[in-house]
């Protein structure tokens, strides 16, 4: 069996922050949004992904800099960045193989992973959606597939751990089993619905119930 990480909202608590510096650069384009509407809607896609949604739903080009004006934005904000609550212990406690499945660029994903010293519990299997095989972000099944090709699982025999339903949707493609986590700063009411109505079979609020929530499905398969 392999358990299969999401990072982002997941492991390391970032997606309050690249929400927060988003909101703030879109005002500054004359798009007001709320945290959680934004979360409820993004959590979970690329920064250029959600240029290209907005820009089709207001039917007009943001500027040429927007991604970089998010991504400065955020780096100003990276210094609160935090491992989320229970992570290690989760861990510690954890027996099986695991890797990291994200859209986050590799660099990034190293960076974020080594300021919360989760870098040396995952690394070599740490692996980026636009990296490796068709190259193709989630909701796309690409890197969930691409990890249990790796790491010789097949896919059934996966856990994956997200936070969005993008994630949620792109681990079922891929014909694994999800476990919804709605425990990061990012979350919103209804979050775990949504994570549920896109194909997680739970939902968990602490990373430290994690180990026996797997224990409980892993002998239970949906007729």
């Amino acid at each position: 069996m392999l358990v299969i990480f999401d990072c982002d909202g997941t492991l390391v608590d970032t997606e309050i922050i690249w929400a927060r510096a988003s909101i703030e650069v879109f005002k500054e384009e004359d798009l007001d949004m709320d945290l959680e509407g934004y979360n409820s809607t993004y959590a979970g896609m690329t920064n250029a992904e959600i240029v290209q949604l907005i820009e089709e739903d207001i039917g007009r080009s943001l500027s040429h800099d927007i991604l970089q004006r998010i991504d400065d934005r955020a780096m100003e904000k990276i210094d609160t960045l935090k491992v989320i609550d229970g992570a290690h212990d989760m861990l510690d406690q954890l027996d099986y193989p695991r890797c990291v499945c994200s859209n986050t660029a590799s660099e990034r994903l190293e960076s974020n992973m080594r300021r919360t010293d989760l870098w040396d519990r995952f690394r070599p299997y740490v692996y980026s959606a636009v990296e490796v095989g068709s190259k193709q972000p989630k909701p796309d099944p690409n890197v969930f597939l691409h990890a249990a090709t790796v790491l010789e699982t097949d896919p059934s025999e996966c856990f994956v751990i997200e936070d969005s339903t993008h994630g949620v949707q792109a681990a079922c493609q891929a014909g694994m089993r999800v476990i919804g986590f709605i425990g990061a700063s990012h979350s919103y009411p209804g979050h775990g619905e949504h994570l549920m109505d896109a194909g997680a079979e739970t939902v968990v609020r602490r990373l430290a119930d994690l180990p026996a929530t797997i224990e409980a499905l892993k002998g239970w398969h949906e007729e």
